[in-house]
């Protein structure tokens, strides 16, 4: 298969990426800054900025699936709108490119964890991720009424840490719109493993207009 895939350098992006390239796949990269990546067989690396729908369409023709692993960056003081605004420039130039295959990774906070109550709207939900949790709900909420892509939305477990990452085991449990919880009532995977899921779903395409999460 050959995929598309947004914010490659990324926490989340760079485990798709490699994921993806360890099952054989051809990935054409969409980064800030190419001289992040390493050039090597089955991949193609493209500079390229979210926010110009009319360059990316071109780097997305051709491939069979988009992954959008971008973020608009944790410090970034404008990451509600910028998240928001960049999701959509991507998503219009996935149109754009004739690509039918849309994978967004969005975050936990959208998750419901109480009968209409979303993880975000919790007491305890810190304050400093709001803004990107608020941003990926509302966008998954615009997602929802669009008809011409078949797109996915990935929501990992309410944990994933980047100090530590965890390790790939190659097995998860999914959900639709609550988290996955282990035994324990611990909603965590780690970043190889929700890698391991969204490779997955560009293989087997099984949530098309859907949001689904992963957990162990």
């Amino acid at each position: 298969m050959k995929i598309a895939l947004v914010g490659a350098t990324g926490f989340v992006g760079s485990a798709i990426l490699n994921e993806a390239l360890d099952r054989g796949m051809d990935v054409t990269a969409i980064v800030r800054h190419p001289q992040k990546l390493k050039a090597q067989h089955h991949l193609t690396i493209v500079k390229g900025d979210v926010m110009d729908a009319d360059k990316l369409s071109e780097a997305f023709k051709g491939n069979d699936a988009v992954v959008s692993a971008y973020n608009a960056g944790w410090t970034n003081p404008d990451l509600y709108n910028e998240f928001l605004k960049g999701s959509k420039s991507i998503q219009e130039a996935v149109k754009r490119s004739g690509v039918k295959r849309y994978l967004v990774i969005g975050g936990a906070g959208s998750l419901f964890v109480a009968p209409g109550r979303q993880l975000v709207d919790s007491p305890e939900f810190p304050d400093a991720w709001k803004p990107g949790a608020l941003s990926a709900r509302d966008y998954l909420n615009s997602l929802k009424i669009e008809k011409e892509l078949d797109w996915t939305f990935i929501s990992p477990a309410i944990e994933m840490n980047e100090g530590n990452p965890g390790e790939r085991t190659g097995t998860y449990r999914t959900g639709l719109e609550n988290p996955v919880f282990d035994a324990n009532h611990k909603s965590y995977i780690s970043v190889y493993d929700l890698a391991v899921a969204v490779v997955d779903e560009v293989e087997t395409s099984k949530h098309i207009r859907q949001r689904f999460t992963v957990g162990y």
